[in-house]
């Protein structure tokens, strides 16, 4: 099993869609539906024995929960902020920009 790259918190952004967000959970391999997989294109369908990020994610017209392969993101280190409304009820913004989970979030 593959060490996950990214961690909890951290702004990552899609290698080949234009949309960013913050990591809020991760699957050490993929752990969503067949149905899910095989809709995705075969020749950019992600290996299933990898990382898979759960994200709150922007683009320019909206916010929305991602799943998205480790071979698909890219550290984001703009130092932007993200904007999506769920990322409060977990995360704290530091000074520097990152997000650090709440105490209360922990499990």
């Amino acid at each position: 099993m593959q060490e996950a790259k990214f961690s909890i918190g951290q702004v990552v952004r899609h290698k080949l869609f234009p949309f960013r967000g913050v990591v809020f959970d991760v699957d050490p391999e993929f752990s969503n539906t067949d149905e899910w997989l095989d809709a995705i294109p075969e020749p950019v369908r992600p290996d299933r024995k990898q990382p898979f990020y759960h994200l709150f994610a922007e683009n320019s017209d909206s916010h929305y929960v991602a799943y998205v392969s480790e071979q698909n993101l890219i550290a984001d280190d703009t130092g932007e902020p993200v904007e999506h409304p769920q990322i409060e009820l977990l995360f704290d913004e530091t000074d520097d920009g990152e997000y650090k989970l709440r105490p209360e979030s922990l499990n």
